[in-house]
């Protein structure tokens, strides 16, 4: 899902244009994606606009423009639609994660790609910042499960710094939890810009994040020249 579904409808993807009325002529697969993909875009512009704990299985449906029997059609729940629309935003984030890392051969440019490539999701798509960052933790304990999960999949990306640590006989000076910490702090400064409705403003935090993740394996002049990019 590459749009906010607060855009016009004009501007809406062909997968998640509203389908034309009466018989279409469809095929049956084609318009059950389609409805789960809109519900899907619904939930997360009811959560933006409303938050979790306040929004209605009728938001979502307004929202995606399906009537209330085909969200049951879907979904069990608006926490069973939620994990689902959370599993997109993981997808989202993994994909251009693991495609920015990919093009940087050395490893401290690597973390630094990771960082833009998360914050630009986020900047370009804010429903989508808020619903995986912030209201993740207060829909439901297997959704705040998977957002742990989910933040800790960088934690081996940073580990890999470790490696360049050994031969100056300084990895024994961090703490087994540096990359916990490391992770744990980008994570709520990040989350305190979107709650802030500051989403758009994210890539900004590109330098100090950086410099932030580097500095525990470079130490502070190596840290900020990555940062500074």
């Amino acid at each position: 899902m590459a749009t906010t579904p607060s855009r016009p409808e004009t501007e809406l993807p062909p997968e998640l244009a509203r389908l034309p009325h009466g018989r279409h002529g469809l095929p049956r697969e084609f318009v059950i994606h389609n409805q789960r993909e809109r519900l899907i875009a619904g939930l997360a512009a009811a959560v933006a606009e409303h938050g979790f704990a306040a929004t209605t299985i009728t938001h979502i449906t307004k929202a995606a423009a399906v009537s209330r029997r085909t969200f049951y059609e879907h979904f069990e729940s608006k926490e069973d639609c939620f994990l689902a629309a959370y599993d997109v935003v993981l997808e989202q984030l993994r994909d251009r994660l693991i495609t920015a890392a990919d093009a940087e051969e050395e490893w401290p440019n690597k973390v630094r790609a990771g960082i833009a490539a998360v914050l630009d999701f986020f900047a370009a798509e804010p429903a989508l910042a808020r619903l995986g960052m912030v209201e993740s933790f207060v829909a439901g304990p297997e959704i705040a499960r998977r957002h742990r999960d989910a933040i800790e999949s960088f934690i081996p990306i940073l580990r890999l710094g470790r490696a360049g640590l050994v031969d100056d006989g300084d990895l024994e000076r961090l703490p087994e939890t540096t990359e916990d910490a490391i992770v744990g702090g980008m994570a709520l400064l990040i989350a305190r810009r979107v709650a802030a409705g500051q989403a758009e403003r994210l890539p900004e935090l590109v330098p100090d994040l950086t410099l932030f993740a580097l500095t525990p394996y470079l130490g502070p002049d190596e840290a900020q020249r990555v940062a500074d990019g």
